[in-house]
């Protein structure tokens, strides 16, 4: 079984809290959920919508296709009446009433009788949850949960009366609930804390904010430090300072706000200062979509900082990715002493889905750096040339008449400024050198799919998701097909895809973003030919759907 429920309306009629409330208690009743996000950046107002969609399998996509639309305006019925599945449902309030074979029920004036207008959405939970036969006790708990008090009192009526509605059609059975329900920054978020972060800045920026709000909230808890800078340039500069005090530091953004960055992630570079920092992308230029999605800063993110230094990226692929990268990705900034730049998309931060629980014990936090330093005769040299380019690293303020000196201009081993050619290209070579241990350490793209595919799909980041419903239903057709779904992006893994690309007939890059960015990521570091693309720009997350569909038009010609 595969259901999706479409909720559409206008912003502040609580089209999440009726999404809240049903995806956590079909999650409860043991079904896998994934809910997608569709909404304007305005306050009040315009059209936006969510879906909840659920099965007794695991769910990696939204569908093109519903089985319920839950109209909260009228224009919602306008908009998504093509979506529709053959003998789907439409339900609306019955001030909207249209001459069609709709579900027409008196919401408004419910909400009248109770007192609020404002337990609309729940009595629209409780007749949906009545029509999929939900357990209205597993309903309860999550009402009681999301509301205090006399809220909750109310609440509880408007379900009721919600239930009283509709008639069971479709018969849930509770399961066991062995799963947690999760975006990709509150996963992002729990990585950086199992990871041992304990400081974290930044300047609110969508749709990276949802991190620092996470962080903030378990502040306390886990005894870290949350400051909101002014802007994105003093924020990285802080996390830094943070660092180079010997705190496992953390900092983030979207695309406008990582631009103010780059000068300081090149002071990072220079530094050897290790940091990690998030680019949470949304479509630019500018202001561009703020609440929309896209994977157009690959190679600005990849050339980010003024000069030539090493740097690794990440692009986060699920929310269970974004947790094991995330821990990953300090473990790396401080052993190679880099900045670690991690990139996740708006689709990916905002979608919720079910999951295994995260394994807090596969977290190994790794320090590089020198506790038990004694110093010697001479001055502590912080860039001292070493075979790997890796210098020991001792905190300042440790060790009593050792000085630990950094500096933004070219320096000598001490730190010193020196602007001979000798040193500038000694500590070239030393920083550069680093990059060697770093290749070792990259993980190859995850393969889905035929083990030896005719046709190869190659995508990074969020796409993940979707290639993974894609490729597994173009196989179950008879198709020879498989992807590759880059996660360590930079430096870029080349084994996989010269292995799987040098016998495929057709090797399809599906992008989000116009020119093509990680085609020509794998044309720069590869002899392979790209012979198609699939890209979507609209800022709008590609499914499964639109992948088959895009492929099916190429291999007709």
């Amino acid at each position: 079984m595969d259901y999706t429920i479409l909720i559409g309306g206008a912003a502040g009629q609580g089209i999440e809290t009726v999404v809240l409330l049903l995806e956590k208690t079909i999650k409860r009743s043991g079904y896998h959920v994934f809910t997608y996000k569709n909404y304007m950046s305005m306050v009040r107002g315009g059209h936006n919508f969510m879906q909840v969609r659920f099965s007794d399998k695991p769910v990696t996509t939204y569908s093109t296709k519903v089985d319920m639309i839950f109209a909260m305006t009228a224009e919602t019925v306008d908009f998504h009446m093509g979506n529709l599945k053959e003998g789907g449902l439409v339900v609306l309030d019955e001030e909207y009433h249209r001459d069609r074979d709709f579900m027409h029920l008196p919401l408004q004036k419910i909400a009248k009788e109770i007192g609020n207008q404002k337990v609309v959405p729940t009595i629209g939970f409780g007749a949906i949850g009545k029509y999929f036969g939900l357990d209205p006790e597993v309903a309860m708990d999550t009402l009681e949960e999301a509301f205090k008090d006399k809220v909750l009192q109310l609440n509880i009526e408007a379900f009721k009366k919600g239930y009283e509605l509709t008639q069971t059609e479709i018969e849930l059975e509770k399961k066991r609930d062995d799963k947690i329900i999760i975006n990709g920054n509150q996963a992002l978020a729990l990585g950086a804390i199992a990871a041992g972060v304990k400081y974290y800045c930044g300047y609110p920026m969508t749709p990276s904010t949802s991190v620092m709000s996470y962080i903030s909230a378990k502040s306390k808890e886990m005894g870290i430090v949350v400051d909101q800078i002014e802007d994105e340039v003093g924020a990285l500069n802080m996390a830094l300072g943070a660092s180079y005090a010997g705190t496992r530091a953390m900092t983030g953004s979207s695309g406008g706000g990582f631009s103010l960055m780059t000068e300081a992630l090149s002071l990072s570079g220079i530094l050897e200062q290790p940091v990690v920092v998030v680019n949470a992308q949304r479509p630019g230029p500018a202001t561009g979509l703020s609440t929309r999605t896209e994977q157009a800063d690959l190679r600005f993110v990849i050339h980010a900082g003024h000069g030539e230094f090493p740097k690794m990226v990440i692009a986060l692929r699920n929310p269970e990715d974004a947790f094991y990268q995330t821990a990953r990705a300090f473990n790396l900034a401080e052993k190679y002493q880099i900045p670690v730049i991690i990139m996740t998309e708006e689709y990916l931060t905002d979608y919720m889905m079910t999951m295994n629980p995260f394994d807090f014990s596969k977290v190994e936090i790794v320090r590089n750096v020198e506790a038990n330093y004694e110093g010697t005769s001479e001055r502590y040299k912080r860039y001292e040339y070493t075979e790997t380019g890796v210098s020991p690293r001792i905190l300042p303020g440790k060790k009593e008449g050792v000085e630990v000196l950094v500096d933004s201009h070219e320096h000598n081993e001490y730190g010193n400024i020196d602007e001979s050619i000798e040193t500038r290209n000694s500590m070239m070579k030393k920083r550069m050198q680093k990059l060697e241990g770093l290749k070792k350490e990259l993980m190859e793209p995850d393969q889905i799919g035929a083990e030896n595919p005719e046709i190869l799909l190659v995508g990074f980041g969020a796409t993940h998701g979707a290639l993974l419903d894609a490729v597994t239903r173009l196989n179950d057709d008879g198709l020879s097909v498989g992807a590759l779904v880059y996660g360590d992006i930079w430096p870029f893994p080349t084994d996989m895809i010269n292995k799987l690309g040098r016998d495929a007939k057709k090797i399809i890059t599906v992008e989000q973003n116009m020119t093509g960015q990680l085609e020509s990521l794998i044309l720069e570091k590869t002899r392979l030919e790209i012979s198609h693309r699939i890209l979507k720009y609209d800022g709008r997350a590609i499914n499964g759907d639109e992948i088959i569909s895009n492929l099916k038009s190429i291999l007709e010609g």
